[in-house]
């Protein structure tokens, strides 16, 4: 996890949202560090930073909040974007995963072409919580014969374990903050 002085400003920006999307949940909101040009630039250019030396060869974001920086970080890495979206979403042939919510299921998708098999697939989503979504976007990068390169969020709610449920795909996993 990185900290110092990025992860002052962003514990500072982002915004609890008490009882949603249900009661007893404390929502973790980013969107007040979108309002602040400066601070999204910060929080782009230090993630590239910690993932410049890595061999990836493609981004991943999680719709929908994993675009928001997954694009940019992409952009900066001057690697290729890949959308992962909710079904019914893209509109070429997909592959899809279905995966267990605590209150249901859910279904994630990818295009089929999205990448060239063997290439290694960064996932990019804003807060990693039980993992569970990013655990089926794993999945879905695997079913396309790509390999997980790891992993990078803004914040991690580590009380929740998420990091071990990933650990079987990639345990390379940053993080700006973390929640404990």
């Amino acid at each position: 996890m990185i900290e110092g002085l990025i992860g002052e400003r962003l514990r500072a920006a982002v915004r609890d949202v008490p009882d949603f999307p249900r009661p007893g949940i404390i929502f973790k909101d980013i969107t007040p560090i979108l309002k602040d040009p400066d601070l999204c630039d910060a929080v782009v250019e230090c993630m590239a930073e910690t993932l410049d030396a890595q061999a990836i060869d493609v981004v991943a974001g999680v719709e929908s909040r994993g675009f928001l920086f997954g694009f940019s970080l992409a952009q900066r890495l001057q690697k290729p974007f890949v959308p992962i979206r909710k079904v019914g979403k893209l509109p070429c042939n997909t592959v899809q995963q279905k995966y267990a919510l605590e209150y249901g299921f859910a279904a994630i998708e990818i295009h089929a072409d999205a990448f060239a098999a063997g290439s290694r697939v960064l996932i990019h989503d804003d807060l990693l919580a039980t993992g569970g979504t990013v655990v089926a976007a794993s999945k879905l990068i695997r079913s396309l014969g790509g390999q997980v390169a790891g992993y990078s969020f803004v914040i991690t709610l580590d009380f929740l374990n998420g990091r071990e449920r990933l650990a079987a795909y990639n345990q390379d996993i940053h993080s700006l903050i973390g929640y404990q």
